[in-house]
């Protein structure tokens, strides 16, 4: 795969960056998001614990789409590192394993959101446990799978940071993105505090449209320059 995409133009790249951008923006947040707001009532296991295994078909969905999100999110990862490589190699370097701790986070975060539905059908293996204990600990797994994913946000939030300083560093991209991006990835780490980013959340979401949003239709559209990236990844080359 790497040489793979060595191979293409700086902005067929780009595009094809933004077309996984794309695809993993909304299976990345299928389950913990808009699966689990529909069957988690807080502070209620026994009609959480109903809600999953009534909705079993769904909840299972809300497991397998997130986790073809991470391997979109991988492939996004490694286009971002070898379009920016030619601007910081260390920060770039640096930018692709944060990403990838954190698409390993995000895949962990799917495992224990499917538990409590293996809690909920474990049947004679779990007996030790009376139904209201089992219904607690599928709640309490849910719970914890969230929790994962908002570690999985720190990362996916330094991630952003060092892209946009290499976004604004670069000669081939608007500086503005690079700039939009460092204060969307500054919003996410802010889940280093969870309660804080809850409050936060609809600034922090404001800021994730005005970053991301703009990000993608730049590189589907626009792709780079890739006369000004050619000149870039040469000044890197000679230095």
């Amino acid at each position: 795969m790497m040489d793979s995409i060595s191979g293409l133009s700086p902005r067929a790249r780009a595009r094809l960056a933004g077309v996984f951008e794309a695809l993993e923006g909304l299976p990345a947040a299928f389950g913990q998001t808009i699966v689990a707001g529909m069957v988690v009532v807080d502070g209620n296991a026994a009609a959480t614990a109903r809600n999953i295994l009534t909705h079993e078909a769904m909840y299972r969905l809300g497991f397998a789409v997130p986790l073809l999100a991470v391997g979109f999110h991988v492939v996004w990862a490694l286009l971002m590192y070898q379009l920016f490589k030619p601007v910081n190699r260390t920060i770039s370097t640096l930018a692709a394993f944060a990403i990838l701790v954190g698409c390993a986070i995000q895949a962990g975060a799917a495992i224990l959101y499917l538990a409590p539905l293996l809690i909920l059908q474990a049947g004679p293996s779990l007996d030790a446990f009376n139904i209201a204990q089992q219904q607690d600990l599928a709640l309490f797994f849910m719970n914890l799978s969230h929790l994962s994913f908002d570690v999985y946000l720190i990362f996916f939030g330094f991630w952003c940071v060092l892209t946009g300083y290499l976004i604004f560093r670069s000669t081939f991209m608007p500086r503005i993105l690079g700039v939009l991006l460092v204060l969307d990835g500054v919003g996410w780490m802010l889940y280093l505090s969870p309660p804080l980013a809850t409050y936060l959340f609809p600034v922090i979401g404001v800021v994730s449209g005005l970053a991301e949003l703009p990000l993608l239709l730049w590189l589907i559209v626009f792709g780079v320059n890739s006369d000004r990236w050619q000149s870039q990844a040469g000044r890197a080359l000679a230095a």
